[in-house]
């Protein structure tokens, strides 16, 4: 079974969003079983490239509120992340231009290691207080944090094009299935939970989607005579 989820690492209900489903997904009996793909999705895709600034009053401007009120939404969810074991920093927080953080997340994809890397950039963005956005320097040292090879990391950075394509694929597909908001969990393409929903929610979906998933064939009679991905095995002549 596959979970697709859209994020973007500025979100701090993704941040605590994935902390929730990882929850459910640590108790389901089929959890081995799970896929899980992490998709890109830029809460802001007209942030200038490399920007980067203050949280608070960019929030109190993006939704016409104080920047006190907007620090205390902050520290709203910080709270939300402490119950669930997470370290968030409720001042001095900054966003900006994610793009690079997912073209980086594709990348992980392809070597099998996405969920290291997501976690290492949701813990600078939310645990550090090091700004994480706006520095392709930053960004080689938080995957050199999670066990990647720096070198190879900034490769991909440098290279403009590097999955870049992989990135507008998945916002593609965000807009043609209706994605308003993130974090947005499909569940192996029939379900869908928005929002960083209680673990009781995710498990709920989760035991939807694997009762729903269709039962293996039952083959009769063999395969023999087939051909496959190899070609086709002629028999043996007489």
């Amino acid at each position: 079974m596959r979970v697709d989820v859209w994020t973007d690492i500025n979100c701090p209900f993704c941040y605590i969003g994935k902390a929730r489903f990882d929850k459910a997904l640590a108790t389901f009996e089929h959890a081995s079983d799970v896929q899980v793909i992490h998709r890109s999705f830029e809460l802001d895709p007209s942030a200038a490239e490399g920007s980067s600034e203050p949280v608070v009053p960019m929030i109190a401007k993006k939704y016409g509120i104080s920047e006190a009120e907007a620090a205390a939404n902050e520290r709203g969810l910080g709270a939300q992340a402490q119950e669930l074991g997470l370290q968030y920093q409720v001042a001095g927080r900054d966003a900006g231009n994610s793009f690079d953080m997912h073209r980086l997340l594709h990348w992980a994809l392809e070597l099998g290691r996405q969920e290291e890397l997501l976690d290492a950039l949701y813990a600078a963005n939310f645990a550090s207080p090091e700004p994480a956005f706006g520095d392709r320097n930053r960004l080689v040292a938080i995957a050199e944090s999670a066990g990647f090879d720096g070198a190879a990391a900034r490769a991909v950075l440098d290279d403009e094009t590097a999955y870049a394509d992989a990135v507008r694929a998945d916002e593609a597909t965000a807009s043609r299935i209706g994605v308003g908001g993130v974090p947005f969990f499909v569940f192996d393409g029939k379900y869908a939970v928005s929002g960083a929903q209680l673990p009781s929610v995710f498990t709920e979906a989760l035991d939807r989607a694997w009762a729903d998933r269709p039962e293996p064939l039952t083959v009769i009679g063999g395969d023999d005579a087939a051909c496959g991905p190899d070609g086709c095995e002629l028999p043996p002549r007489g």
